[in-house]
């Protein structure tokens, strides 16, 4: 049994051949989120204590994210630190933008406690700036926590301007190159994706532009990086859109919708 046993063994750890898959590394990154969650939000949370324990989780994270270094990653915590008043300022606005949009919604307290679309976008902005400071693991891996929490799949490479409104938040899915402008609201089961997937595509601008003041409503399809949705535009639910929008415009689905009476 133990010569079996050992030869088991011997088989698993052949096939573990990436030296770097180290689950720590996610469960750290998951920690890491919901200290920056509580340290920007939660009354009860000391934000002076809690920044040290963030940085010390910060130089965790960069130890196990630059398997490829002498990068100077120790240097970026100061960077993103400089960034997090920003980012919640920006997030401040967006749930401003929840408030005012969402009927249902009964205080601004609601909004950052219980909305999933907030959620989703906090955990975006937060994990954007890392990205752009040059750790695309550590971002990816927030977002997809996130994902897993609400449904929503914003990826961190996405360019989202002030004042963002997701509504339901779930089946929402925004592309690494989507670029979306200002006051812009989407409702649930919307795609803003690529026509198709290879990988010649990557660095590639391969997802839409959302301009300003566009509203998208539920299950709305919207693919191509040539594709733009012009400002004021409003698209109507279960659209497939491929190609540009007008400013102004409203897109509808045209399907014939028939109702019989039984008795």
């Amino acid at each position: 049994m133990t010569k079996e046993r050992d030869e088991i063994i011997a088989k698993i750890e052949k096939q573990k051949k990436n030296p770097n898959l180290k689950l720590k590394f996610k469960e750290r990154t998951e920690y890491f989120t919901n200290l920056l969650f509580y340290t920007l939000f939660d009354t009860d949370t000391e934000v002076a204590a809690n920044i040290d324990v963030l940085e010390k989780t910060f130089e965790e994270l960069v130890d196990l994210a630059c398997w490829e270094t002498e990068n100077p990653c120790n240097k970026l915590w100061q960077s993103y630190l400089d960034k997090l008043p920003r980012i919640l300022e920006k997030l401040n606005l967006d749930a401003k933008a929840f408030l005012q949009s969402d009927p249902a919604a009964n205080s601004i307290e609601e909004v950052y406690m219980a909305y999933p679309g907030f959620y989703a976008i906090a955990i975006y902005r937060l994990s954007h700036e890392l990205l752009k400071i040059g750790l695309p693991m550590i971002p990816r891996l927030m977002t997809e926590y996130s994902h897993r929490l609400t449904g929503t799949d914003i990826n961190p490479g996405a360019e989202i301007g002030n004042s963002f409104f997701i509504d339901h938040a779930t089946g929402i899915v925004i592309g690494e190159t989507v670029i979306i402008k200002d006051n812009v609201k989407i409702y649930q089961g919307v795609t803003l994706g690529g026509l198709y997937v290879d990988r010649k595509l990557r660095n590639v601008k391969r997802h839409p532009t959302v301009e300003n003041n566009v509203t998208i409503y539920a299950n709305a399809t919207i693919l191509g990086g040539s594709t733009v949705i012009g400002a004021n535009s409003t698209i109507g639910g279960n659209t497939w859109i491929t190609s540009s929008v007008p400013d102004n415009s409203i897109i509808s689905n045209t399907a014939e919708i028939k109702i019989k009476k039984v008795v």
